[in-house]
């Protein structure tokens, strides 16, 4: 290569290298486009306001607006049944509360809850009629106590008169309905000279023992029971429907079914 060759590729280098370098610059669009370009700013707070406005319109939607067309006219059809009763409907009646269980056993007597300055009558209440007992506080308060306590307590519901000796007793308050059940107790025993005619009110024993719960009603007098047990009330009205019992004894194979009590409801009254 000659000298002025290379002279003049130095001096190309030479000039080459004094040249500036200037970008390009971005590409200018037009239009809709364009706008947007030159307003960078505008564009992303129209676009964050959109985004909010979408997601408001989707919160609003799930919330208040119903999830499905089902749920939809279930919320119309519920609306509509509570617009517009049926003027016809029968109302649904309020469920009874539930009636505790009776108790049939107690590990001790009652405490002492009547008021022996008050009147105490039993109404005996059998299929067949009622009896109806003046019970007597003032000649045997333990007594007349612990059989107003049980019959408030519902313990002679659903028992029976599992003996009955015709012209001499009709004896109930078994729940057993053998003769050799009670109420898990015994009572002390009272006395007083009260005597036994028809129609007396009494609680049975097994040799010295009080049973808690058993008692009997004379149907004829019984002058051998004076000075034995305790009178603690009398039969004012329904003694017939006592006689009117079949005899019984409840050890007997043959004994039948026995008379069932429905309730004892005791009466307190000023005396």
């Amino acid at each position: 290569m000659s000298n002025n060759g290379r002279a003049r590729r130095r001096a190309r280098r030479r000039r080459a290298q004094r040249q500036t370098y200037v970008p390009a610059g971005p590409v200018q669009f037009s239009g809709i486009m364009g706008f947007f370009q030159r307003n960078t700013r505008v564009f992303f707070i129209v676009g964050i306001l959109v985004m909010i406005l979408s997601l408001g319109s989707f919160f609003f939607a799930s919330n208040f607006g119903g999830a499905s067309p089902q749920a939809a006219r279930g919320d119309e059809a519920r609306s509509e049944t509570a617009a517009t009763p049926d003027p016809n409907a029968t109302p649904t009646p309020t469920p009874a509360p539930t009636e505790q269980p009776i108790v049939r056993r107690y590990s001790e007597p009652p405490a002492m809850t009547i008021d022996p300055s008050k009147s105490y009558e039993a109404i005996i209440r059998l299929e067949s009629g009622e009896v109806r007992v003046k019970l007597l506080p003032d000649a045997a308060a333990e007594y007349v106590n612990n059989f107003v306590f049980l019959a408030r307590n519902r313990f002679y519901d659903g028992l029976t008169f599992h003996r009955v000796v015709a012209g001499f007793v009709a004896q109930g308050g078994d729940p057993q309905g053998t003769g050799f059940g009670d109420s898990g107790y015994s009572l002390k025993e009272q006395r007083n000279q009260l005597t036994f005619d028809a129609g007396v009110l009494s609680m049975a024993k097994a040799g010295p023992r009080v049973s808690g719960s058993q008692f009997f009603i004379t149907l004829g007098p019984a002058p051998h029971l004076n000075g034995q047990f305790t009178v603690f009330g009398r039969v004012t009205s329904g003694l017939d429907v006592l006689r009117g019992l079949q005899a019984r004894d409840p050890a007997s194979p043959g004994a039948g079914s026995a008379v069932v009590i429905r309730s004892i409801e005791i009466v307190e009254g000023a005396r």
